[in-house]
């Protein structure tokens, strides 16, 4: 099937995530059934739904007449297998705990067409050791952001035995809904995302065990510095701004070193200042490149300090 042809889809698990996916689907116009056991659950979630509905229309993102059309579009239910078998993808958000997705997915394998792609939005659990597929082709992972809604990335995580065209269509369905997919080429867990905040998290835990800087210190000098660097230049090409010769020293005074860091110090390519490090500025100057860099970092600073992102929320 075309992505473009997906007229319904199936959330299973209607948390924190599953509702906030569900609406993703039902605001592009995609009928979608929303799972849980729980009769209250489902209650919960469109009251939640109808919340987020209306932030989106105070934010200009959506129409204030709307939140009715969108609603209609999601369907609620405790029938696992029958909102499985009629529809195009299924997304499991159900606990983070391995007997309860084993059973999911053993229903869903039951349920749904053999074509038809079953993705886990798990965070981290290797669902390809824990699902037993027949069709183990059509399972992935789509690992969606909190909230759903609103934040783009969708991280779309292949196992072993994931076919290709499972990969393929599920990246082109997320880009119909709006989202950016990130397609890694096999799993590894916790994905990209959270193994750098799990990363970050142990760094903050460290901080704070020390008394060395309060909580409100530590926010406020990531907000100030990387909160105004990452969202022009991410985490990977800050290192051609730090300068790889630079890296590769730090690096060595931590007793540490990186293959990749190392050849491209060797040849030379050392990030902005030579034009061509990880990333290739295409033989533009230093003083091109950073140009060009400053005058975002100073949009992305007014932009934040305009609204007041610098203060506890």
């Amino acid at each position: 099937m075309d992505a473009r042809e997906v007229e319904r889809a199936a959330v299973i698990g209607a948390g924190t995530m599953g509702h906030s996916i569900a609406l993703s689907f039902a605001m592009s116009g995609i009928v979608v059934d929303l799972v849980d056991v729980e009769g209250a659950a489902l209650d919960a979630a469109r009251e939640r739904m109808r919340h987020a509905l209306a932030t989106l229309a105070r934010g200009g993102v959506i129409a204030g007449d709307r939140a009715d059309e969108v609603l209609a579009f999601v369907r609620t239910s405790t029938e696992t297998a029958r909102c499985a078998a009629g529809a195009d993808f299924v997304v499991e958000t159900v606990p983070e705990v391995p007997e309860v997705k084993r059973e999911v997915f053993a229903q869903l394998e039951a349920a749904c067409p053999q074509d038809v792609v079953i993705a886990s939005n798990t965070s981290g659990l290797d669902i390809f050791s824990i699902a037993e597929m027949s069709h183990p082709g059509r399972l992935l992972i789509a690992h969606w952001f909190n909230p759903a809604h609103i934040i783009p990335l969708v991280e779309v995580v292949p196992g072993p035995s994931t076919a290709p065209e499972a990969v393929s269509f599920t990246a082109s369905l997320l880009e119909r809904l709006g989202k950016v997919p990130v397609v890694m080429k096999g799993f590894t867990r916790a994905f990209i995302v959270n193994k750098i905040q799990n990363m970050m998290s142990l760094a903050v835990f460290e901080l704070l065990g020390s008394g060395l800087a309060t909580p409100e210190d530590v926010d406020l000098a990531v907000k100030y510095s990387l909160g105004i660097r990452l969202p022009v230049v991410g985490v990977v090409q800050t290192l051609d701004f730090t300068g790889l010769d630079l890296v590769a020293d730090l690096l060595r005074s931590y007793g540490l070193s990186n293959p990749l860091i190392e050849e491209k110090v060797a040849a030379g390519e050392l990030g902005a200042k030579t034009s061509r490090g990880i990333y290739d500025y295409g033989g533009r100057s230093e003083a091109e490149i950073l140009e060009k860099r400053d005058g975002l970092y100073l949009r992305v600073l007014a932009f934040l300090k305009e609204i007041g992102a610098f203060e506890p929320i």
